[in-house]
């Protein structure tokens, strides 16, 4: 299309006015648009008839500057016009109208084509060697299985993950109790079972360790209102240290049983037997590598209060009424063992604990 440059005694100046495309010869008096082009270091200005759309910068572009693809090309508008869009694309704006743009200025930009062909080719090479690995490795079932395995993690999982704030070192138990969310055992049995949680928190030990005559007791877990939330004993009484990993995890399954059961009667002892077993099974196909197991070691030794173990479904340390003073660890544990069968026995006859604490809104089990 021809270029039409305006007289310099119409009142444009002649030395700086570059050519533009016209819609005709004679279609109407012409406008000015400053136009810049950054790779070619390029600022002029074109002159168009009224009509013109942005197919005739782009043409008069192409004429100028063929090595470059315009058919990709964007155009900036530098200076706001009201209802005018400030970035126009091509094909897509290429009958627009840009007598609006009349003394303002514009930015062209556009890929070279060589280089848009290169891309292309690259692309495409990067596609059809994707696809030849997927077809070797069948990575596409898998795909359609992890991407369900995925939905089913998002719905039975631990919903929020909270620690207490007023605690020493909170982040480091929130980095714990993520470590049990993603444990591989703990999310495969929520599957099967289908365990939602609203929230996994960590116990406060000073509001639930009760110590007299006989010793010290202290519950390791809570589940409030079947898995509305699960409390679990992290840290060791003095705040400065944490549980064993694998202990408190084998918490947490007594505490999901408690998802469907309340008391500690046969049924739930079943179901959580069938749990710990899920989850063990899962920590053996992994290697026997738990995940944090080596990083939250207890900072306590054999002597220490807290070396007891489980006293009885309610699952709490300690709680006998003989002294362990001077019982080295592995007494510690045989005693603990044995009053644990003889609690079991007894919740089997009589249904077992109700749980200890009250939730809001409902009961809780431990």
């Amino acid at each position: 299309m021809d270029a039409v440059q305006k007289p310099a005694d119409e009142g444009l100046p002649s030395e700086n006015l570059g050519e533009g495309p016209s819609t005709t010869p004679s279609d109407g008096p012409e406008f000015v648009i400053s136009v810049k082009f950054g790779p070619e270091k390029y600022s002029d200005k074109w002159a168009f008839h009224s009509g013109a759309a942005l197919e005739d910068i782009l043409l008069q572009a192409q004429m100028s500057w063929p090595e470059y693809d315009w058919k990709m090309s964007k155009i900036m508008i530098e200076k706001r016009v009201p209802g005018f869009k400030s970035l126009l694309k091509s094909p897509d704006d290429d009958k627009v109208d840009i007598s609006p743009l009349d003394g303002n200025s514009i930015r062209l930009m556009a890929p070279k084509s060589d280089t848009q062909k290169r891309l292309q080719e690259a692309r495409t090479a990067a596609l059809s060697i994707d696809a030849a690995r997927r077809a070797a490795m069948g990575a596409v079932p898998r795909i359609r299985q992890s991407r369900g395995r995925t939905q089913e993690d998002n719905a039975y999982t631990f919903h929020t993950i909270r620690p207490l704030s007023y605690l020493p070192n909170p982040e480091r138990s929130r980095q714990f109790l993520e470590k049990l969310k993603a444990d591989p055992g703990i999310k495969a049995s929520m599957r099967k079972h289908k365990f939602s949680v609203g929230l996994l928190t960590e116990m406060d030990p000073s509001q639930y360790t009760e110590s007299n005559h006989e010793g010290t007791t202290r519950i390791l877990g809570l589940n409030r209102n079947q898995g509305e939330v699960i409390e679990l004993r992290l840290r060791t009484d003095a705040y400065d240290g944490y549980r064993d990993y694998k202990t408190i995890r084998k918490t947490l399954c007594h505490e999901l049983a408690h998802n469907v059961h309340g008391p500690h009667d046969r049924n739930f002892w079943d179901l959580c037997h069938q749990i710990e077993r899920e989850v063990h099974e899962a920590d053996w196909k992994s290697g026997g590598r738990s995940v944090g197991d080596e990083e939250y070691r207890p900072v306590i030794d054999d002597t220490h209060e807290d070396a007891g173990g489980w006293v009885g479904g309610s699952y709490t340390l300690g709680g006998s009424s003989q002294s362990t003073a001077g019982l080295s660890r592995r007494e510690i544990l045989a005693r603990a063992a044995e009053s644990r069968w003889r609690n079991m026995n007894d919740a089997n006859k009589d249904g077992g604990d109700q749980g200890r604490g009250q939730g809001s809104g409902g009961g809780s089990s431990a």
